[in-house]
């Protein structure tokens, strides 16, 4: 063996950059809703929730998710999510149950469920 040995997994590799599975190409962000999870300290997470169409009132959505799920949440402006438009922040894990309310007809957005990607551990 040579003195000098090439190191493969030491490449940075961002969570957020969103790459189909199949094939290893990005994709449009904007034609998926994301939903995921990030750790905050010890058991506490929090939930974001990104890519709603902007022809849905996000505070109304903010406001109705809060009252329902009880918790607290805020809106990431697009300045602050650095490209990612608005980003609605929820505290606790609510993967499962934004994903519901998303797709529910009746009390929801009626969204397809083939739009959504849910990531997270």
């Amino acid at each position: 063996m040579s003195g000098e040995t090439e190191i493969q997994n030491l490449k940075s590799r961002d969570p957020f950059a969103e790459a189909d599975e199949d094939s290893g190409q990005t994709t449009q962000t904007q034609e998926y809703i994301h939903i995921r999870i990030q750790q905050r300290n010890g058991r506490k997470t929090l939930t974001t929730v990104q890519g709603i169409p902007s022809k849905f009132d996000h505070k109304k959505i903010l406001k109705v998710i809060k009252k329902e799920f009880a918790c607290n949440g805020t809106i990431i402006s697009d300045t602050e999510s650095k490209g990612m438009g608005e980003v609605i922040q929820l505290q606790g894990d609510h993967r499962i149950k934004i994903k519901d309310f998303l797709v529910d007809d009746a009390a929801g957005l009626a969204i397809d469920e083939k739009n959504i990607k849910i990531h997270g551990f």
